[in-house]
């Protein structure tokens, strides 16, 4: 195996893939990246066993095919170190990988290619297309509402949801919930969920995050899900479990709107967390004619008060929240109005874009 490519070439698919990489793991060959050669295109995999990230880069004409597996933050350290414009000349000699750069020189060990874990393709069951920005808006707007480390695993991860013409994306933790939906021809004729684990998310959200990324194939198997751009193909893992059914957690019937400027009303509450209480982040929302008043206070009795003019016409109501919860979702909506619809100071809260928008929140009331 042999090759030489320039330093900007590889270092965006290497980064890609080491990220993916464990750092402590029982398996050594799990530390390591699988650089696959073959017709002058190098194919550069890392795995955790539960996610995998395949970046493909064309290398210089008359390289020699083959395949080896190195030690992966290792050899991302070594492309970071060296200049931006140098030129990398790679080369298996035995059982050591060289890396040769102008007057630099390194030396890897390896582990053969045939002790690396590789998805093994599975029949598709579902294929959709998607533009790569729509897919990251849908899961970025609802990444932050999944669990972390909770019991109930299957809430550790994002639902993906298929009917016929639409794709939909849920979290919950059990406090709130996301939800977002988009338009797609997907061919299924009954619905069709799928669990993504948190770290399955995340990282295809952070490959989505490279520019220039424009349609991609989305496929839904019976124990992955891959998506396939020109350059990459992410595979994770599914979460083995079911969702709870998050249409009995959407509120009905709330005959309380409040309508409010989203920065306005951001700002407002960042304020008041100031002094909320530390650990349970509790906010008081007192609504009158037009006017929200938040109220926030903490063990040491200390508080924050601020009044924000909103359109609301009906009776007063009090009412309290986490103050992170609407925080994070004033922060995803892309809207310049926010719309709250409330019943009373026992029920959730449905926050959504008074804007035409397939964005819905969810969030429970506290008890102050």
């Amino acid at each position: 195996m042999q090759f030489t490519i320039s330093r900007d070439a590889i270092i965006k698919p290497l980064q890609l893939a080491a990220g993916v990489v464990e750092r402590r793991h029982t398996l050594p060959v799990l530390a390591n990246v699988l650089l696959t050669l073959k017709d002058d295109m190098l194919e550069i995999t890392g795995t955790d066993l539960e996610v995998e990230l395949i970046g493909r880069v064309p290398v210089k004409a008359g390289s020699k095919a083959g395949e080896i597996t190195v030690p992966g933050r290792k050899l991302m350290d070594i492309c970071k170190s060296l200049a931006d414009d140098a030129v990398l000349e790679f080369a298996l000699d035995e059982n050591k990988f060289v890396v040769k750069a102008g007057r630099s020189r390194f030396t890897l060990a390896t582990l053969p290619a045939s002790d690396f874990p590789v998805t093994v393709d599975e029949p598709g069951t579902y294929e959709i297309g998607i533009s790569g920005q729509e897919l990251k808006h849908l899961i970025d707007s609802c990444a932050f509402a999944m669990a972390q480390q909770d019991v109930r695993y299957y809430l550790n991860g994002m639902l993906f949801e298929l009917g016929s013409s639409w794709l939909r994306v849920v979290a919950t933790d059990g406090h709130r919930l996301a939800m977002h939906t988009t338009g797609s021809e997907t061919g299924v004729d009954e619905v069709q969920q799928i669990i993504v684990p948190r770290k399955g998310v995340l990282e295809l959200s952070r490959l989505l995050s490279e520019p220039a990324e424009d349609d991609l194939v989305l496929v839904f198997g019976a124990g992955h899900i891959r998506a396939r751009l020109k350059d990459f193909t992410f595979t994770s893992k599914l979460v083995d479990g079911k969702f709870p059914d998050y249409q009995r957690v959407l509120p009905k019937g709330g005959n309380k709107t409040v309508i409010g400027e989203r920065t306005l009303l951001r700002h407002a509450f960042s304020r008041a967390s100031i002094l909320s209480n530390e650990k349970y982040r509790g906010v008081n929302l007192q609504l009158g004619q037009n006017e929200l008043k938040v109220v926030a206070n903490n063990p040491e009795q200390e508080e924050a008060e601020d009044m924000v003019a909103v359109e609301y016409e009906g009776e007063t109501l009090e009412i309290g929240f986490n103050v992170g919860y609407l925080i994070d979702v004033l922060n995803v909506l892309d809207s310049d109005k926010v719309k709250f619809t409330l019943s009373d100071s026992n029920s959730s809260a449905l926050l959504e874009a008074v804007s035409a928008s397939d964005a819905l929140y969810v969030v429970m009331p506290m008890r102050l």
